[in-house]
């Protein structure tokens, strides 16, 4: 694994790195993996493309959930409080939560 002088991983943006919009996530697992699907959902469309499936370990899904908690604090404390009253949370799972 490449590391840059600071010692960290050295990240690479490519062209042929996709970007997808997403305002919908569903997450199912299984013993073994967390499966996150991405997802556009559109007013007025019937049908809501999968625009990315993050398949994690465990441990992964972990680690994601605290990055993300702690990325969601420095937020609020550099722009305010976010105000997600009134909206509906993403399904978190389908079906048993198997994946």
């Amino acid at each position: 694994m490449e590391k840059n002088e600071n010692g960290k991983i050295a990240i690479e943006i490519t062209p042929n790195t996709l970007e997808a919009y997403s305002n919908l996530a569903v997450i199912a697992h299984s013993k073994s993996e967390f499966v996150v699907d991405f997802i556009s959902l559109l007013p007025g469309v019937p049908k809501a493309p999968v625009k990315a499936r993050i398949i994690l370990t465990p441990e992964h899904a972990k680690n994601l959930l605290a990055a993300l908690q702690s990325n969601v604090q420095r937020y609020e404390e550099q722009f305010g409080t976010i105000d997600n009253r009134g909206t509906t949370p993403p399904p978190m799972m389908f079906g048993n939560g198997e994946a």
